[in-house]
């Protein structure tokens, strides 16, 4: 059996696991992203995270074949760079490859957090017999890893499926991108938050406006249903760009469920354009918590 270690970076939390080679996670940590430190002290904290996991569980760095990073974009793996993420702004134009090599001999890989959530789906997830998919996440904002001829599609820097900047209305409003009407602007977690907020004059979580548009919000419910026909249309431009077999969906609005997982089959059921599109196989992601962890270490066991 082999090892490796995945590091999840997010902005407010960094999740830390130790994984062997049939993705099972031995072992997990987590440390907030302390963002009023310089990043190298944060890597320093990291470090010290992982090399406190691999002495809990009774084994040496030189047992683990390497270190996967998974990290928000946009980035630059050929330069192992963390570039410009809207939710890390402390940390643009950080070297955290060369940072977090200060303290390891061994190899570390770096992808997109949602490049490596694909690959986790691939490995050990719902997407074990898929050859051409797409991993698409929709929580805070919106993003996918893409998955095709047998291998990850991830661009000449690594920014490949930053979906959620696709414009989809631009009338929608203006996005921090700087475009209007982005794919994330209006359907991710945080769209929903802010747009119940508005209808209802108070602070509104996704989950409660959900629970209201359930319980038959009119108004909520209108809103809720224009979401799900954004997600529709983002994953028949999807579909229509990369002509995959399967779509898999996670993040925290995918746990909504059937009454998403049925309106975004029913709008790409009408609305693909190749017949064949209209039947893609569209299912919720099998790893949720654990996905980070999962995928980043599978950039080093489904490397080495």
């Amino acid at each position: 059996m082999s090892y490796a270690v995945g590091i999840d970076i997010g902005g407010t939390k960094t999740a830390i696991g130790l994984i062997d080679s049939a993705g099972v996670v031995l072992a997990k940590t987590s440390l907030p992203t302390d963002q009023s430190v310089q990043p190298d002290e944060m890597v320093d904290r990291i470090a010290k995270a992982v090399k406190e996991l691999i002495t809990a569980q009774n084994m040496k760095e030189s047992e683990l074949l390497g270190i996967g990073v998974g990290a928000p974009g946009p980035l630059n793996t050929k330069t192992g760079h963390i570039v410009k993420p809207p939710n890390l702004p402390g940390w643009w134009d950080f070297p955290i490859l060369k940072s977090l090599s200060r303290h390891f001999d061994l190899p570390i890989t770096f992808e997109n957090d949602a490049t490596a959530a694909a690959l986790a789906e691939k490995w050990v997830g719902a997407a074990q017999d898929a050859e051409h998919f797409v991993f698409i996440t929709i929580s805070t904002g919106i993003g996918a890893g893409i998955y095709t001829h047998g291998k990850l599609l991830t661009g000449a820097t690594g920014n490949a499926g930053d979906v959620g900047h696709f414009v989809i209305d631009p009338a929608g409003g203006k996005c921090v991108c700087g475009q209007s009407g982005c794919w994330e602007y209006l359907a991710s977690g945080t769209a929903i938050a802010r747009q119940a907020s508005t209808l209802l004059g108070r602070e509104v979580s996704s989950k409660e406006a959900f629970d209201l548009a359930a319980t038959g919000d009119v108004a909520i419910k209108e809103l809720v249903d224009g979401v799900f026909r954004y997600i529709g249309i983002g994953c028949v431009t999807l579909i229509n760009t990369f002509d995959p077999e399967l779509l898999v969906i996670g993040g925290g609005v995918s746990q909504v469920g059937a009454p998403l997982f049925d309106a975004i089959r029913d709008y790409v059921s009408e609305h693909a354009l190749n017949p064949s599109g209209r039947n893609t196989t569209i299912v919720p992601a099998a790893l949720q918590q654990d996905a980070g962890l999962i995928g980043a270490a599978a950039l080093v066991h489904m490397t080495y």
